[in-house]
């Protein structure tokens, strides 16, 4: 049994090299053909750890090729893995043009029996949808008879920084099928990642219809946006009232209830997936003659944090103009370089926007942030090779990526090259008895 994977991004890519892994022979197809070929050459377009290593190791072993024409892929393949992107629309909808795209192609490429799995994260309905742009597209006559194929919806749950980790190891498989020959498609598939772990389909695996699976996804990720948006909205009070919101978040994990995931306060979420998953949820619920204003509210809060941020770095210095401040961090999280709807890019314009002069650093996200903050840009920003160099002459260090790197740095180093001995730490990441020990003036988010 072959299986293409028919895109190669930060999911396409994972799912290709984790099926190649259990011993599946994979295609990859890709219609950027820039990233195609650098994919193809052992290289991979976006940092994510452990990618690359078994990009080159399959590449080798020969299970994971490369394909640039998306029609043979399609054509050489019993099992198609759609991965395409469905990113946001201005009213929070998801755009579904590449997955029509997808569909279209593959009605024209039908050779014998195909499972179209839906990977992407798409709107409940759509795998329906799906269905029957292949079926119209494919010329299927009114009488019901045409191609044979299924649609399965297979919604993928991996965190940036963590994909590797999260395809050979995942915490559940959900499988939306509409047929047995599609779920018994799916458990041979899947068979070998059972076995290896020791794992039960009964303990790992949920089987149910196309639009529960669906909605499982965009459900799962608007649940933690939510405990996210929480514990910020906790943190402001304990802030206000001089409490502790690390102690309130281990109180409230401690419950087997809640559980302690999602529950540091900071400056927000980012990424590629809860910004655009959330508005997306709201908007299928609003199509559905549904409110789900609590997740609109979610959206607000999250989208207020770099605000609260920028009044704290206002309070700490009274005046930004002129003053010259080190950015440590700019990715949205750490392990990654993705800065997609990082709250780095809010806080570094409203701070250019205030005179600011900024020395920045990040392990891996500098390039793609410079995308948006060209280096130089009118002399007030200046891209830094260590954290160490951002802090020099620098009237304070505002920590905005958790990266375990900054672990190491020597503060005490630190503070003799800034001018002003402050830190302004965005996600809560160093010790504040420790920090002013070392003589640093140090703010935090929702702490004394």
């Amino acid at each position: 049994m072959k299986i293409a994977v028919l895109g190669l991004g930060h999911v396409g890519l994972p799912t290709a090299l984790g099926l190649a892994e259990l011993g599946w022979p994979v295609v990859g197809a890709e219609d950027d053909q820039t990233k195609a070929e650098l994919i193809a050459s052992g290289e991979v377009p976006y940092r994510e750890p452990g990618v690359e290593e078994l990009l080159r190791k399959h590449l080798d072993t020969g299970n994971f090729v490369v394909e640039a024409d998306v029609s043979t892929a399609m054509r050489d393949a019993s099992v198609l893995f759609v991965c395409v992107g469905t990113p946001k629309r201005e009213d929070g909808s998801a755009d579904l043009s590449q997955l029509d795209a997808v569909a279209r192609a593959i009605a024209s490429n039908l050779n014998g029996y195909k499972l179209i799995v839906e990977k992407s994260t798409t709107p409940v309905q759509t795998a329906q949808q799906l269905k029957r742009s292949v079926l119209r597209y494919s010329g299927a006559d009114t009488s019901g008879s045409g191609p044979d194929f299924d649609v399965a919806v297979n919604p993928e749950f991996l965190r940036e920084g963590m994909a590797i980790e999260d395809v050979m190891n995942p915490d559940r498989i959900v499988l939306g099928v509409e047929s047995d020959r599609a779920a018994k498609l799916l458990l041979e598939i899947y068979g070998p990642l059972l076995e290896r772990s020791g794992r039960s389909v009964e303990s790992s695996v949920i089987t149910t219809d196309i639009n529960t699976a669906e909605i499982i996804k965009h459900a799962s990720n608007s649940f933690l946006a939510t405990k996210l948006s929480f514990v910020n909205m906790v943190a402001d009070l304990c802030e206000a009232a001089g409490a502790n919101i690390d102690d309130v978040a281990r109180g409230l994990g401690m419950d087997p209830r809640i559980g302690p995931s999602y529950l540091k306060a900071g400056i927000g979420y980012g990424g590629s997936c809860f910004p655009k998953d959330l508005p997306a949820f709201a908007w299928i619920a609003s199509q559905h003659g549904l409110d789900f204003s609590l997740l609109r509210e979610v959206e607000r809060i999250n989208k207020s944090r770099v605000e609260r941020f920028l009044s704290e770095v206002r309070k700490s210095l009274w005046v930004i103009n002129g003053k010259t401040l080190a950015i440590w961090g700019v990715a949205f999280k750490p392990g990654t370089d993705d800065v997609r709807e990082a709250p780095s890019l809010g806080i570094v314009r409203g701070l250019l926007e205030e005179g600011a002069i900024l020395r920045v650093f990040d392990p891996q996200a500098m390039d793609e942030f410079q995308h948006h903050f060209p280096d130089g840009n009118a002399g007030s920003l200046t891209y830094c090779d260590g954290p160490e160099e951002a802090a020099q002459d620098a009237e304070a260090v505002l920590l905005l990526t958790e990266w375990p790197e900054f672990h190491e740095v020597d503060l005490a180093d630190v503070r003799g090259r800034m001018a002003v001995p402050l830190i302004v730490d965005g996600r809560n990441m160093l010790d504040p008895d420790s920090v002013r020990t070392l003589g640093f003036e140090y703010h935090s988010i929702g702490r004394p």
